[in-house]
């Protein structure tokens, strides 16, 4: 019996009038992604990144040459917000990763760039990264990968979409 299994057992003694079955799952999802981010950020830390910066710059990385972005660009594409985004661009230019400059369409805006030690940082970075994830999902089997992107990909979607106006 694991830890989720123990707690739904708790409160199946101590209150029996609740269904308590969503916890199976969703404290299940909540544990397996706290272990996944700790995995994750050992890989991150080797290469002297934390998880945010890791982000910005594969998200520069993934823009193609000559890898750079605008700021709310790179807050849209790495799901954070400006103010967040500027601290971390901040940490990656001091380290001598990323410079900005400004626009040359509108003097008033900000481009984010990778340097060249910044791209191989985050070559480096992801190619160790994509190991780790090949490791972690390797507990699995390729069958049972696949059933669980499906599941998470339909979850998300539903999550994910908009509620309509009639309210359904």
């Amino acid at each position: 019996m694991d830890r989720v299994a123990r707690i739904q057992a708790d409160w199946r003694r101590e209150r029996p009038d609740v269904d308590t079955t969503p916890q199976g799952v969703i404290g299940r999802l909540h544990r397996l992604a706290d272990r996944l981010t700790e995995e994750l950020g050992l890989v991150y830390g080797r290469h002297g990144l934390g998880e945010g910066e890791f982000d910005v710059l594969c998200a520069l990385r993934r823009a193609g040459e000559p890898y750079e972005r605008a700021p709310g660009e790179l807050a849209a594409h790495t799901m954070v917000t400006t103010g967040a985004m500027t601290k971390r661009v901040d940490r990656l230019e001091r380290a001598g990763l990323v410079t900005r400059r400004r626009s040359d369409d509108d003097q008033r805006g900000r481009i984010v760039a990778l340097t060249t030690p910044g791209r191989e940082v985050i070559d480096r970075a992801f190619t160790d990264h994509m190991r780790n994830e090949h490791r972690l999902l390797g507990l699995l089997t390729p069958a049972e990968a696949a059933s669980l992107e499906t599941l998470l990909t339909t979850w998300l979607s539903r999550m994910e979409q908009p509620p309509t106006p009639d309210g359904e």
